[in-house]
């Protein structure tokens, strides 16, 4: 009962701050981090957590947008970048994900070292350059958080090789109701070229956010590729 208890209140603090960066995305303006202060523990372990969760994407506007970090975010950013480094048997999109945490702190000019006995380069892809296209589409959606407007990143480059299978995946993930996948795809989607005209694009992520009803996880994705979109942005 009691991990029952904590993994909702962990799932409440990750929809909180996908809110957040939701806003912030739709306004132009600082990510707040309104809603975690109230359910956090004293030493901050849940709001670290769900930072942990959201990854790179709680400072994405401040990435997009040229207004600074709120300095409660960046520092619980930062923080969790700290303490929780991948393990070295950990799956690659672990690994991913914080490179991405460190590589956002780079680009916002705050920039975190590597922890201790790590390769401070880009993890590898081959797990990724071999993968069937449903693969390729869930893996790409777990690491949404890397498609961004020039990040040059070897995942991205493997995402701009293969944008016919990535559709392929964006439209099965949608037939499958998986609205975050569907999301996360389609963001990748708006950043690469040679998709097919054929599958329109901005009117399935309209309807990937109307059937997403109130994830804000999936709203976030689908915020950050119309924001992306509406500038024009390649990777």
């Amino acid at each position: 009962m009691e991990q029952s208890g904590t993994s909702a209140l962990l799932q409440g603090a990750v929809q909180d701050l996908a809110s957040d960066v939701v806003s912030a995305l739709r306004g132009g303006d600082h990510v707040r981090m309104s809603g975690t202060s109230a359910m956090d523990d004293v030493e901050g372990s849940l709001t670290l957590a769900a930072v942990r969760v959201l990854g790179a994407d709680l400072l994405l506007p401040h990435v997009l947008f040229p207004a600074p970090p709120d300095p409660e975010a960046l520092a619980a950013f930062r923080r969790t970048a700290e303490a929780y480094p991948p393990r070295p048997d950990a799956g690659p999109t672990v690994h991913w994900s914080h490179w991405a945490m460190r590589r956002t702190l780079t680009r916002l000019g705050s920039p975190s070292p590597a922890p201790p006995g790590t390769d401070a380069g880009e993890p590898g892809t081959a797990w990724l350059e071999t993968a069937t296209w449903q693969a390729l589409t869930h893996q790409l959606a777990v690491l949404a958080a890397l498609a961004v407007p020039g990040e040059d990143s070897a995942v991205a480059r493997v995402a701009r090789g293969r944008p016919v299978d990535l559709a392929r995946g964006f439209v099965r993930a949608v037939r499958r109701r998986d609205w975050q996948q569907a999301a996360g795809a389609g963001r990748w989607l708006t950043l690469v070229d040679g998709v097919p005209d054929t599958l329109g694009l901005e009117a399935g992520l309209d309807f990937v956010e109307l059937m997403g009803g109130t994830d804000p996880r999936v709203a976030l994705q689908v915020q950050a590729a119309r924001v992306m979109r509406a500038a024009g942005a390649l990777v």
